[in-house]
């Protein structure tokens, strides 16, 4: 993969289904990224909850060019990093 998706940040929770199926989808097609549990760590929720207007929505997504998906579909993650999926 190209640099673009070495920065790829992923801030959710273990318990959290969406956080789980993103992290799948990105390590199904062995795109690398970091993985950041709020629930471990005040600062993070803090973060989160600044990036989506003060709700702490998980999994929140930010991508080396700083954009941000929140709670995103894989169509959305592979729209995104430009990997064609089939429906």
């Amino acid at each position: 993969m190209d640099d673009f998706n070495q920065n790829i940040r992923i801030y959710g929770t273990n318990w959290c289904s969406d956080c789980t199926r993103s992290k799948a989808f990105l390590d199904n097609h062995e795109i690398e990224y970091s993985w950041f549990n709020i629930e471990l760590d005040p600062e993070l929720q803090k973060y989160v909850r600044k990036i989506n207007n003060g709700k702490q929505i998980v999994p929140t997504i930010i991508f080396s060019d700083n954009s941000v998906l929140v709670e995103p579909s894989n169509q959305q993650l592979a729209a995104k990093l430009n990997i064609p999926i089939n429906n």
